[in-house]
């Protein structure tokens, strides 16, 4: 025993030992950097912050009137994110198109950023992240949202807690319903297939040759395993593939984590494409406006450091910003509502009030339950427990480190007479608070459960003319009694889950909502409270037909009355979708290559899908 104690005695010392090293050279680095930083770059930045109105009014324009651009392309992608990547491979892949894209973050070079149990720390770090706010929130007690934007390579998927959800079937139906012809389930599932590599192989919904790893948990932690037990027992499906033929049901997530790491946009589609001389990558950009020859987009001004710059696009402008970046650049290059726009001293170049509306996003909640035995993650969160935790992830790319722990979850329907599921889970065997920021002091476990198809609807704008100043955002949270009625029925089927015999060995006192909170009353109250966004903002540039006033671009991704002008992100879907919206928007990218390329479009998928049954049952 002795001689066992003393050889783990020296092992811990050992990886304790690299752990410091592995410390000393990250320290190292960031002192050199900083070192760097403030010789070269922070003059650049003190330059914009004391000049910054002399650098937005610095004119392109020659003497005859004509643009001089610093530089030339076939193509500018403004946003190197989960869109932005997939688009510049694949618009690249030919060599034949010479493409630029543009980014307002750096490189996702951090660990902490592959690392996929780290993932609170980026999307509470401003500086991968844009740490946005909402308007102060009528119906939750008028508190403002946090709303974190991926602000660096990869985008959100670099923030996000890698969950691989694409939709259930008919939410893309609706898609085509509304006017997005060609954007049916029949012709986005191909689409789906192509970005996709799934470790269990391929099949009529899976991908077995794309670019995007996707994976299931490792971790075989029984909270796991019980969730998935009470979901049935409580009388839902267990379904085997949440992304195939059955969405409903509770079991096991997909996950965008390869090899223990988290696999971004990034990784899948930018970094393979490097090599590529026609391919040329800016950081820390701030795209300020698009350029017009009449009706053409014909570039993009942007300002890098103290550099203000002007790229040229032959072939096309595509932005890939985000639901709430892409509105914004197109409200600053006069295109949107134009009594805002006139207010605001913007000359009008296109009317298209729908720019910024339709703002759409999934709330959710985090119901907190005590677990009477040490299974959750409460005792690996001590620091005592993470370094050596930390260096087996560095050292080997397994273990606690390489998970993001939503392993386990769920779509039911809250009520009867609904087509498909409206209301999602996500398990995980902690407790925390605030995004992530404050941890629960004891052994528990949580699920997140929140709406899929809220019918509130909000807007994004912008305040000032300055590309600096964060835009109105306006969710308009819980401002429908279905939506208040939707979440108030989620605390109660959460409670009947949590109350099932799976749970007996595991469960404790509830820690949230709460024993005090049982009425309507007292549970609209604990929401309006509690409630947050899943960080699923879409939707704010709809895709739709001509005859839509409110539609933003057609079905070709085009803007309309701009040519050369496309949107390419989660702001064109025509109506949110029922889970998270990463695998989507990648779809939507992938879709949207082909039609810029004019390549014709992947066979139409005959795919059969679950149809719920009969009203009155579950």
């Amino acid at each position: 025993c002795i001689v066992r104690l003393w050889v783990n005695y020296r092992l811990i010392l050992r990886f304790y030992t690299v752990w410091l090293q592995i410390q000393a050279n990250f320290m190292a680095s960031f002192l050199m950097l900083k070192r760097c930083f403030y010789r070269n770059l922070a003059p650049s930045f003190h330059f914009i912050k004391v000049h910054r109105p002399m650098v937005q009014q610095k004119c392109f324009l020659t003497g005859t009137g004509i643009t001089r651009y610093s530089s030339s392309h076939d193509y500018v992608i403004c946003g190197a994110g989960s869109a932005g990547c997939v688009l510049a491979n694949r618009l690249s892949a030919s060599g034949e198109n010479k493409v630029l894209l543009l980014e307002a973050g750096p490189k996702d070079w951090t660990w902490k950023i592959h690392m996929p149990a780290a993932l609170i720390y980026n999307l509470c770090d401003n500086r991968y992240n844009w740490y946005y706010e909402t308007e102060p929130q009528e119906f939750m007690d008028n508190r403002r949202i946090y709303q974190p934007r991926g602000r660096v390579w990869g985008g959100s998927s670099s923030l996000n807690a890698m969950v691989y959800i694409r939709g259930h079937a008919y939410d893309y139906d609706r898609w085509e319903k509304e006017g997005a012809e060609g954007w049916s389930y029949a012709d986005c599932l191909p689409y789906f297939r192509k970005s996709q590599t799934h470790e269990l192989g391929s099949d009529d919904y899976r991908g077995g040759g794309g670019p995007l790893h996707v994976s299931r948990g490792k971790s075989n932690n029984p909270l796991y395993q019980a969730f998935i037990d009470a979901g049935v027992e409580a009388g839902y499906p267990f379904t085997d593939d949440m992304n195939g033929y059955q969405q409903e049901g509770f079991g096991w997530m997909d996950m965008t984590i390869h090899k223990g790491f988290r696999w971004n946009t990034a990784n899948a589609y930018l970094r393979p494409a490097l090599r590529r001389k026609n391919l040329r990558t800016e950081t820390r950009t701030l795209i300020t406006r698009l350029v017009f020859e009449k009706n053409r987009a014909s570039g993009v001004v942007y300002h890098q450091g103290s550099h203000v710059k002007c790229a040229q696009a032959r072939k096309g402008v595509i932005l890939t910003s985000g639901a709430i970046n892409t509105p914004q650049i197109l409200n600053l290059s006069g295109i949107g509502n134009a009594d805002d726009l006139k207010k605001l001293g913007i000359p009008v170049n296109v009317h298209l009030p729908g720019v910024g509306q339709n703002f759409q996003d999934h709330l959710e909640m985090y119901f907190h339950q005590e677990c009477t035995q040490p299974l959750s993650l409460y005792r690996s969160l001590k620091w005592w427990n993470m370094v050596p935790i930390g260096v087996r992830w560095f050292l080997t790319r397994t273990g606690p480190c390489a998970t993001a722990h939503l392993e386990a979850g769920g779509f039911i329907r809250s009520r009867e007479g609904m087509s498909h599921p409206n209301i999602q889970y996500h398990f995980l065997p902690s407790a925390f608070k605030d995004h992530g920021r404050v941890t629960v002091e004891k052994e528990a476990f949580q699920v997140h459960v929140g709406s899929m198809r809220a019918t509130s609807r909000g807007y994004v704008k912008i305040k000032s003319t300055s590309p600096y100043d964060h835009p109105i955002i306006q969710p308009n949270y819980l401002s429908t009694e279905e939506d208040r009625v939707e979440l108030r029925d989620s605390i109660k089927l959460t409670r009947e889950v949590f109350s099932q015999k799976a749970f007996d060995p595991f469960r404790g006192k509830e820690l949230q909502p709460g024993d005090n909170v049982q009425t309507d009353e007292e549970i609209d109250a604990w929401v309006r409270q509690n409630a947050d966004t899943a960080y699923h903002p879409s939707c704010t540039c709809k895709m739709g037909s001509e005859d839509d006033p409110m539609a933003v671009v057609n079905n070709k991704t085009e803007v309309f009355g701009v040519e050369n002008l496309r949107v390419v992100d989660a702001s064109i879907m025509p109506s949110i979708v029922s889970g998270n919206l990463n695998g989507p928007t990648v779809m939507v990218a992938e879709k949207a290559a082909d039609i810029i390329l004019g390549n014709p479009p992947l066979p139409k998928s005959d795919a059969p899908v679950y149809k719920t049954p009969e009203v009155g049952q579950r």
